[in-house]
């Protein structure tokens, strides 16, 4: 058996977010692969933050970074 990482985002919510989309069931498996998705893609989002704050010449990441990374 092949040991698992451990992920950055807690299954309980990753579930909710999924039981919430309007699932019956959520298997561990699927809460796993979302968790990772998801964590690509605000990994993603919060990389064109942080370029989007160097090229506005700042060191912090304001809201409206994150905003116009996920667009």
């Amino acid at each position: 058996m092949a040991s698992r990482q451990t992920s950055i985002i807690p299954k309980a919510p990753v579930g909710r977010i999924i039981l919430n989309a309007g699932a019956k069931r959520v298997s561990a498996d699927a809460m796993d692969a979302f968790s990772d998705i998801v964590q690509q893609i605000a990994e993603k989002i919060g990389t064109d933050a942080v370029r989007i704050a160097k090229h506005a010449g700042r060191k912090t990441i304001h809201e409206e970074d994150i905003k116009l990374a996920a667009r």
